[in-house]
């Protein structure tokens, strides 16, 4: 069936701001969607909130909505353009639901907008859990025993019947939201009153545990002819019971024997045709170890978070195949893109194994449940290929960015061997480091599967790198266990701790003896036939296949993992870089490790490396393509710390020399420069000990913002305010300080944060596209804070200084590209420089979206040598817009319990969420929407202030009692308003009793919104905590600076009408 004719305007749903269970990989498939669209001439529009990634960008879509995600907004949007069909099984659940939303409203009907894709029905029936069940048992395909319930007595009723151990499924939520294992009555009734509060239709399923099952995904297609293939199998190292988004997954499956494979492949097949999906899906398995015998546990009815995985794997563009399969064309007419030569029906077969491990955010909430389970916590991912497992696995490990370049985690290696024990049961981010480490101890395989249940094939594994770490120990200098271990994954720098020798020396040793990896091409059929891809992978055999082309290269490091501090942005950067190398003329080569994102998609540079960010894996590439330098500004901290190694191995840094990114980024380097361009900057010095740290901060005075150097997003950054709490703190931030990193101590000012990014070329002239201005005073992460272009309430002395000091600093720092600024304003519009980051920034993408300035892309240029001058940029300073943007940070406290919600210095957010308008309130709104915050024009707000801030509450509680908000609050906060003539209804802390309890009051829905803030000198009080918790697990808001609360509270006056009197 050729391509639809009939329809000439697609509108497009995006996946909304990055959470976790929802990050990057449904932006990449929308932005291949749309591309893909285009290539086949539609016009396409798009609906996003997202201004961080690519999707949003001018260039993807034909018309760019970047406005809420909910029917409102979409309505209006449908209203103006009159799409004749729309797209959303490319938005992850977000689109999904959003789709179901408008078709339900009718205007889907009403102005004839047809839904392309998989129809209505069948993601009923895949999302709706009865009608699942009942296709299921229509087919005779096995599903678990389970009941839909809508209370909790509902829940007990079925478990008394059936028995514990079950798993809840709340319905219509992301990532396993609110779901979880009860192995008890108890454990039941919590989970289920949470799940049923998180699912938006109030519902949730509650089913048979299979705890102890192997998991196997399987990634497949269907077209509108009833063809159907399996693009790509994949095996979860964990066993079900740990949410496929936070597991180790393998691809293809390692231990299915040949029946088994054919038999879930069928059952994949049979279920994908039943249910008439059109384009990709995604089905989950539960296969018995020990038998023939397994369930279906769910179909995911739309392109998933595995599909990214499924694509980068086998060279097989799922989304973009989807897309032409929704506009009516068949897999036997579409050529994969790729290859150009195979069409998409041919299956791809691979012959490697790829590596998937998860990246989790513990490291920036280490007080956070660890325990991993149903409901996702990973931020990002990172994969990795090699010819065996144990090479495809330790290169994982490496990528990871958790500083481990081994199978060995320094806490864990320090444990007893009954901690060890202990620590195993509970299923957590450390427990592959444990189960090596318990075999390094010599224990027994049999006890670690009988806790586990991890198949014995990836313990032998394990223990065959144990093994071989023994045979290195032991042989210092062997020339031929030397070429094993490299073939076996092991890197240099964990070769050169176990021989006592420096990395650099163990490079040259491998160089002398010719042991030094080939790279082999993802061909996507195993070499059966002539097809060939752009992309590689490093192993250790004998004949290469990447050839190094007659243009000349340059190659550009990506940022690796998702994590907290370092999102998609980096990659929006990465892309627009590349983009414009290759429009220069000269060929782009990418090096990245991670699949969820746009920047490694076969068709965004020339060549792809597929390779962790370390020196060694990255040097081993220049060296083969001896390219004319390396770029490193765009790919984050990642990047910008791998620029001194490089630098020893003589490889040419494009843009910001190395000198000049240690003036940065350098402590006592960084504040002699600013002197010498005499610009203030707060009262500060460097510490290593305890001591030296106490000595600092009573010169300075009290109170001090501690934090570590050269890190991301605030890691480990803390105001402190007195002598005993810097004693904890640099005690527990120990860990991390070294001479080459001491901890930065400087002088805390209350004022406003100010940011800027702006571009500086190699002579000397500055470009600033945008100032922007930042809610919440100072002292809350950049990331973490509600930010406004253009600047609303700074005066125009204070931004002439602004900009004359970026000017100052690009010109004396030499900066070539990008460079990021915070500014901090006292309240007597004395300007101070905070930090300097001599690299691409978070808000690039916002900013180059808001203004229309493509900011990498110029940067890009100026690295290449062409001025700014050359490219059109005269002024220094771009004409504000006459609109108002906000950018408004969106959190998935929602998923990490036992994680503080208090906003400080250490960035928490996952995401972030764009609105515009023709006024600040108005943009806000839509920003405060679009972040997930309900806005309700009438309602209660419960306020439980510390003392230190109750003067600043009057004028807020008076303005929230005017428009008809009720107001709850606690004892101190209640006696202080009420002196001040407003009726409170008063509530009891959590130990108190006499009214109805804090916690009551947010289970049981009865305000919108919390204000706490917190006694700056004293750490969290558990009661504190315990309530931010309540709130986040009952999805209210809690707000936790007073700015955030009254910029909210000017959005909901200016919708809203005020009762006063008139005197």
């Amino acid at each position: 069936m050729p391509k639809r004719t009939d329809i000439k305007k697609i509108l497009v749903i995006g996946s909304g701001p990055i959470i976790i269970g929802q990050a990057a990989e449904f932006d990449y498939a929308g932005t291949q969607a749309c591309q893909s669209l285009k290539e086949e001439r539609y016009e396409v529009v798009l609906i996003n909130s997202n201004p961080a990634t690519i999707m949003t960008d001018a260039a993807i879509a034909d018309k760019v909505y970047i406005e809420p995600i909910n029917l409102d907004f979409a309505k209006r949007i449908i209203y103006k353009e009159r799409p004749d069909a729309i797209l959303g099984s490319l938005g992850g659940q977000t689109g999904l639901n959003l789709v179901v939303e408008l078709a339900e409203s009718g205007i889907l009907d009403e102005y004839n907008v047809e839904v392309l894709g998989t129809d209505l029905n069948a993601i009923n029936t895949a999302e709706d859990r009865e009608l699942f069940k009942k296709l299921m048992n229509d087919i005779n395909e096995p599903v678990p025993e389970s009941v839909i319930v809508h209370s909790v007595e509902e829940a007990i009723e079925f478990a008394n019947k059936i028995g514990y151990h079950l798993v809840v499924r709340p319905a219509y939520t992301l990532g396993g939201t609110g779901g979880g294992f009860a192995r008890n009555e108890k454990e039941l009734i919590e989970i289920c009153e949470t799940g049923l509060k998180i699912s938006p239709v109030h519902e949730c399923l509650v089913e048979k545990s299979i705890a102890g099952y192997k998991e196997i995904e399987y990634e497949v297609m269907r077209d509108n002819n009833d063809n159907a293939i399996v693009v790509c199998n994949m095996e979860n190292v964990d066993p079900v019971g740990i949410h496929t988004g936070d597991s180790i997954v393998v691809a293809p499956c390692q231990t299915l024997s040949d029946r088994e494979n054919q038999m879930l492949r069928n059952v994949s097949l049979k279920i994908i045709r039943a249910l008439k999906i059109c384009g990709g899906c995604n089905v989950q398995l539960a296969l018995d170890p020990n038998s023939f015998k397994y369930y279906i546990i769910e179909v995911n009815p739309r392109v998933s978070r595995s599909s990214a995985l499924a694509s980068k794997a086998t060279g097989y563009p799922i989304a973009k195949i989807s897309a032409k399969i929704a506009v009516g064309m068949t897999l036997d007419e579409i050529l994969n893109p790729i290859t150009k030569k195979s069409f998409a029906c041919f299956e791809p077969s691979i012959d490697y194994i790829v590596t998937k491990f998860p990246r989790l955010p513990f490291d920036k909430f280490p007080n956070a449940d660890r325990q991993l389970g149903t409901q996702m916590k990973a931020t990002g991912e990172v994969m990795s290929i090699g010819r065996n497992f144990e090479e495809s696995f330790l290169k994982a490990v490496r990528s990871l960015e958790i500083k481990c370049d081994h199978i060995i985690h320094k806490d864990v290696s320090e444990y007893t061997t009954k901690k060890l024990w202990e620590r195993i049961e509970l299923r957590d981010d450390l427990r592959i480091f444990i189960i090596a480490e318990l075999i390094r101890r010599k224990e027994d395989i049999k006890d670690i599967i009988d806790i586990t249940h991890i198949d014995k094939f990836f313990l032998d594994k394990i223990k065959n790198i144990i093994d071989l770490e023994n045979k290195l120990s032991k042989n210092k200098m062997d020339i031929d266990i030397l070429r094993e271990s490299k073939e076996r994954g092991f890197s240099d720098s964990y070769i050169a701790k176990v021989w006592g020798m420096e990395e650099i020396d163990i490079y040259k040793l491998r160089h002398k003896n010719n042991i030094v990896p080939v790279y082999k091409m993802v061909d996507t059929c195993a070499g059966e036939f002539e097809s060939e891809t752009p992309y590689f992978y490093s192993t250790y055999e004998q004949e290469n296949e990447s050839i190094k082309s007659d243009k000349e290269s340059i190659i550009v490091l990506g940022s690796g993992p998702i994590r907290i501090g370092q999102g998609v942005e980096f990659d929006y950067s990465t892309v627009h870089s590349v983009m414009t190398i290759r429009e220069a003329g000269y060929e782009a080569i990418v090096i990245n490790n991670n699949p969820e994102t746009v920047s490694t998609d076969f068709s965004i540079s020339d060549k792809l490396y597929f390779e962790p960010l370390t020196i060694e894996d990255v040097m081993h590439i220049v060296e083969l393509e001896k390219p004319k330098g390396v770029i490193v500004q765009f790919g984050g901290q990642t990047a910008i710390n791998l620029a001194e190694k490089l630098v020893m191995h003589g490889v040419n840094i494009l843009g910001t020399s190395l000198e000049n990114i240690n003036r940065a980024e350098d402590r006592h380097e960084f504040e002699e420069m600013l002197k010498t361009l005499n610009i203030p900057q707060p009262k500060g010095e460097t510490a290593i000990t305890v001591d030296e740290a106490l000595v600092i901060a009573n010169k300075i005075g009290y109170p001090v913002l501690v934090r570590p150097s050269y890190v991301l997003g605030g890691r480990a950054m803390e105001i402190v305010y007195n002598d005993a709490a810097l004693k904890i703190y640099m005690e527990t931030a120990v860990k991390e300080v070294s001479n080459k990193a001491p901890i930065l101590i400087d002088k805390y000012i209350v004022g406003k944060e100010i940011e800027t990014d702006a571009i500086s070329d190699s002579e000397h002239n500055v470009f600033i596209p945008g100032i922007m201005e930042h809610i919440e005073r100072a002292g809350i992460h950049s990331g973490d804070s509600i930010s406004v272009y253009p600047p609303q309430t700074i005066s125009k002395k204070v931004k002439d200084s602004i900009i004359d000091y970026t000017k100052r600093i690009g010109e004396g720092f030499n900066f070539i590209g990008l460079y990021n600024i915070q500014f901090i304003v006292d309240k007597d519009d004395n300007v101070y420089v905070l930090e300097v980051n001599p690299r691409s920034s978070r808000t690039v993408p916002f900013l180059s979206k808001i203004t229309n300035v493509p900011m990498a892309n110029i940067a890009t240029m100026c690295i290449l040598g062409k001025s700014l001058k050359e490219q059109g940029y005269n002024d220094l300073y771009k004409k504000e817009s006459n609109k108002v943007f906000v950018k408004a940070p969106v959190f998935s406290f929602a998923k990490l319990r036992k994680v503080d919600t208090v906003l400080g210095p250490e960035m928490k957010s996952t995401g972030e969420a764009l609105g515009f308008d023709i006024n600040f309130e108005k943009a806000l709104y839509k920003a405060l929407i679009a972040s997930g915050i309900k806005i309700p024009l009438q309602g209660n707000v419960l306020l439980t202030i510390a003392d230190d801030d109750k003067p600043e509450i009057i004028d807020m509680a008076k303005r929230f009692s005017n428009i008809g908000y009720g107001i709850y609050a606690t004892k101190g906060t209640a006696n202080f308003l009420r002196k001040e003539g407003l009726y409170i209804k008063e509530v009891s802390k959590i130990h108190e009793t006499g009214f109805e309890d804090i916690i009551d009051t947010i289970r049981l829905g009865k305000v919108d919104y919390v204000i706490n803030t917190i006694a700056t000198n004293s750490k969290t009080h558990s009661d504190s905590l315990e309530l931010r918790r309540a709130s986040a697990e009952n999805n209210i808001s809690c707000i936790t600076s007073l700015d955030t609360a009254y910029a909210l509270l000017r959005v909901i006056e200016s919708m809203n009408f005020s009762i006063m009197p008139i005197a």
